[in-house]
């Protein structure tokens, strides 16, 4: 892996911030965009924060025609490619990885295929909609595969509409739960072991930052709350995993990366199980930016302060979006 260059002598850039939205990561993104811009700010950089919920916004970043359009935001309609396609189409460069890496990893089904061409583990599932036949479908999945299966939302983010199913009775409210979210559903093999989350950020020189151990606290599993409500969760960095495995973990989640065409950022989440074999569950492209988030923490551990961090993102998203 090849060291991150330092971006001491960078310059200071005119920064258009994106958070917010529509989605239901709203409040999640709006605290990723308010840490992220203070942390700009902090290092020189000025810093314009636009909520994408106004449609103004638009008309908005080109009378401020910034340098950089910074993205803080998650889920539906920012973590997707749509917004990546729009900036696109009016000639401003931006943060994170392009239209289609976008949208493979938030499609969880799709992202599945390429991580299966790049020899990265990921459980079995299915996926189903919102009929008898998904319910069928899904009591077909678990008469193969059995209980405990997890059913959650096809391409939504931050664990919403999730649900551990453990006995056939819990099935229905899981899936009610997880279509109040989305129209589209994945049904996945339960897979038991140790969670953990691994950082990768740059273009062509990748770097993985140190491994994470997620310990949920709250709830039974990495869930909404245990994500963003304090105390929800205790992270070990690095992850209590022997050193082999840590390296394979981060070996891996540069396969990710690279296996969907991600750029500047990406963290990708796995299970390690009893056997020590790390079983890949998705790849965020804008992951989290707010005080309880993983990506600042793990690339804190490394070394890399916040400012410095975000400001190196800045600089990989000129570096790859940045057109002519």
């Amino acid at each position: 892996m090849g060291a991150v260059v330092s971006t001491i002598n960078t310059p200071l850039r005119n920064i258009a911030l994106l958070a917010g939205g529509t989605s239901g990561e709203r409040e999640v993104s709006l605290s990723s965009g308010q840490n992220a811009a203070e942390a700009l700010r902090s290092v020189g950089h000025q810093v314009s924060e636009l909520d994408s919920a106004d449609l103004g916004f638009v008309e908005e970043l080109q009378l401020l025609k910034p340098d950089v359009v910074f993205l803080a935001l998650h889920g539906r309609d920012g973590e997707d490619g749509h917004i990546q396609g729009l900036l696109e189409f009016i000639r401003l460069p931006y943060t994170g990885s392009g239209v289609l890496a976008s949208a493979l990893a938030m499609d969880k089904r799709r992202s599945k295929v390429f991580y299966q061409q790049a020899g990265i583990q990921t459980p079995e599932s299915v996926v189903i909609n919102q009929s008898m036949v998904g319910l069928q479908t899904a009591q077909e999945f678990i008469s193969r595969h059995g209980l405990p299966c997890v059913v959650k939302p096809a391409n939504e983010g931050s664990s919403l509409g999730i649900s551990i199913v453990r006995d056939k009775t819990e099935l229905p409210e899981a899936l009610d739960k997880g279509f109040a979210v989305s129209q589209t559903l994945m049904v996945e093999r339960y897979i038991a072991g140790t969670e953990i989350t691994v950082p990768v950020i740059g273009n062509d020189e990748l770097e993985a930052l140190p491994v994470i151990e997620i310990i949920p606290i709250v709830s039974d599993f990495y869930d909404y709350e245990a994500k963003y409500a304090d105390g929800g969760s205790d992270h070990r960095i690095p992850a209590r995993l022997p050193e082999n495995m840590l390296a394979h973990a981060q070996n891996q989640a540069i396969a990710a990366h690279r296996a969907l065409g991600c750029a500047g950022m990406s963290r990708s989440d796995f299970i390690v199980d009893a056997l020590g074999t790390a079983w890949i569950i998705e790849t965020n492209t804008i992951p989290g930016m707010t005080r309880t988030s993983l990506l600042p923490e793990s690339a804190k551990h490394a070394g890399i302060p916040a400012g410095e961090l975000y400001t190196r993102i800045i600089e990989w998203g000129i570096a790859a979006h940045q057109r002519a």
